[in-house]
């Protein structure tokens, strides 16, 4: 009896061996699997990996060494090109006339009165019209002046101690705007006095044979005062003294308005 139960022991170990060998995966566990055929059903068996060995070259993308990423060179933006200025219209740059002592720097010569020592006068007659006279006052400077806006001038006689009662021409009224007439550097302003606007004969003033003039008689001393004489047989009668101008005829238009004393 006891030699029947070690020989059943055993058999009874072989089939649960057995048993266990059928219910496992496979193939053995210990040893090394096999691999498995590439298969359209099966694209991740099929494809190679391309990041492991490639030792027969066969995959470009694996061997080839991968370039180092290297950073973007930063660069300052480029500073913006600058406007470009509109052309200056002609009308608004300088000219010669508008540089102080131009001969038209009108603001100039409003602040800067004529000197005597620059301005040059002489009286003529005037042929077109016997009765008138033309004073012409010439700036000799180098630079505009301003003149008040007619001469200081008196008729009288050249023998008198006393000129106090010298005859004053009636002079236009009405005046006003610019502070001054101004003069530009080597120009001239007349201004034309009417000895006998209605040309009479008789009545006329007695012993009048001069005529003196003052080119600025709100700026200038007295002592800068000129005289000229009248001529013979020059007859005086309501005297008129127009604005100065720059033109003899524009003169002695405006003498033909002088209706107020000075």
């Amino acid at each position: 009896m006891s030699i029947r139960r070690a020989l059943f022991v055993p058999a009874a170990l072989a089939g649960a061996a057995l048993v266990l060998t059928a219910c496992g995966p496979d193939g053995p566990t210990d040893g090394p699997r096999p691999a498995k055929s590439a298969s359209a059903s099966d694209p991740q068996a099929a494809a190679p990996d391309p990041a492991g060995p490639d030792p027969a070259g066969q995959n470009p993308a694996a061997s080839a060494p991968v370039a180092p990423k290297t950073a973007a060179p930063t660069t300052a933006p480029a500073a913006p090109a600058p406007a470009a200025s509109a052309p200056v219209p002609a009308s608004a740059r300088p000219s010669a006339a508008g540089t102080p002592g131009g001969g038209g720097d009108d603001a100039y010569a409003y602040t800067h009165p004529c000197e005597g020592k620059d301005l040059t006068v002489r009286v003529t007659a005037r042929p077109e019209a016997p009765t008138q006279r033309v004073i012409e006052v010439r700036n000799q400077g180098p630079h505009a002046c301003g003149l008040s806006y007619y001469p200081l001038v008196g008729l009288g006689d050249s023998h008198a101690a006393d000129h106090g009662k010298d005859l004053r021409p009636l002079v236009p009224g009405g005046l006003g705007g610019a502070p001054a007439y101004p003069v530009g550097a080597g120009r001239t302003a007349y201004a034309v006095i009417d000895l006998n606007p209605g040309g009479a004969s008789a009545g006329t003033a007695a012993g009048i044979d001069h005529l003196d003039v003052l080119a600025d008689g709100e700026h200038m001393p007295t002592a800068e005062t000129r005289n000229f004489p009248l001529g013979p047989g020059a007859k005086v009668l309501g005297p008129r003294l127009g604005l100065y101008r720059s033109s003899v005829a524009d003169a002695a238009a405006s003498a033909a308005t002088a209706d107020q004393r000075p």
